[in-house]
């Protein structure tokens, strides 16, 4: 195996012709560097110079080990360099994986922004996949992480995970609407209502959460139509067919035609964790989550300047 300091002395004396002017640019001794000359052409059974008492010169074999062993250098040199920006977590790849909500929130875009910002030459590939599988998939290490609709368990023996989003909801309503312009809205008004109601395919118990916390308000939802992603309820609810309710993290997306209400009185919310596998080797993942938790926390308090305005 060739040594690559070697390399480097062999590759300063071929430029210098001098063992001596060649010791001095790599501040070393002139004997140890011979010998290191020496020691190198012994290893590769190749005579790399001709030598008199005032100069060395390169061989015919020598010119042509120069030219690759200069090329090795410079590729050595990147080499390192991409691992130290590797190890800054400049440099590399993310695979995240994502729920609709992480990007219709912005959660997942904002975060992203960020880290492009500083870092703009990392490669992200995402997969829009069920909390199930990304979980899954920081197991096996194919995912760096998740962000998904419930956090592993506590004592989960591989992964761990943060909420970056606990998304109060508000009452979506056709904006002609009699309920669109009344000051307060009570359980009561709400209960005589036609409801779209929002059937996840992520987590079926989702919906029976809500209408436990409708039942807790005061109130049973009459729900006469069902979507299956929250925007799709807003179309419809648009179109005159119902009221539903939307993460206040979606508000900027309902269509034209919806009147969003704040419900203080609605305890019903819509978390959203990032996950991850406890044993992370790699620096960009560590800079990724604490990116994700910092723009969550950010987005909460813009939201809530927001609705105070």
């Amino acid at each position: 195996m060739l040594d690559i300091r070697q390399l480097h002395y062999f590759v300063v004396v071929a430029e210098e012709e001098h063992v001596g002017r060649a010791a001095e640019r790599l501040h070393i001794s002139q004997s140890p560097l011979s010998r290191q000359i020496v020691q190198l052409e012994e290893k590769l059974g190749l005579t790399l110079f001709e030598r008199s008492q005032q100069r060395i010169r390169l061989t015919r074999d020598g010119r042509t080990f120069m030219t690759e062993a200069r090329a090795l250098l410079t590729h050595a040199n990147r080499l390192e360099s991409l691992a130290r920006r590797l190890g800054r977590g400049d440099e590399g790849g993310l695979c995240i994986g994502y729920l609709e909500y992480a990007m219709h929130s912005g959660v997942l875009p904002n975060a992203l922004r960020e880290l492009r910002g500083d870092r703009p030459a990392v490669h992200i590939a995402l997969y829009n996949q069920q909390s199930e599988v990304q979980l899954e998939g920081l197991r096996q290490r194919s995912l760096d992480i998740a962000l998904v609709c419930e956090p592993p368990p506590l004592d989960d023996p591989d992964l761990e995970a943060a909420q970056v989003l606990d998304d109060p909801m508000l009452l979506a309503l056709p904006a002609g609407h009699p309920l669109a312009e009344k000051h307060h809205i009570t359980p009561a008004d709400l209960a005589a209502q036609k409801w779209i109601g929002v059937m996840h395919q992520e987590n079926a118990l989702r919906h029976d959460t809500f209408i436990a916390a409708c039942a807790k308000a005061g109130f049973t939802p009459n729900i006469s139509m069902e979507a299956t992603e929250p925007l799709a309820a807003l179309g419809l609810v648009a179109a005159g067919l119902g009221l539903t309710t939307v993460q206040r993290s979606l508000r900027h997306q309902a269509p034209a035609g919806v009147v969003l209400r704040e419900l203080s009185w609605f305890a019903y919310r819509t978390p959203l964790w990032a996950a991850w596998h406890k044993i992370n080797l790699r620096p960009l993942v560590e800079i990724f989550r604490k990116t994700l938790v910092e723009t969550g926390c950010v987005g909460r308090e813009i939201a809530l300047e927001e609705l105070a305005q």
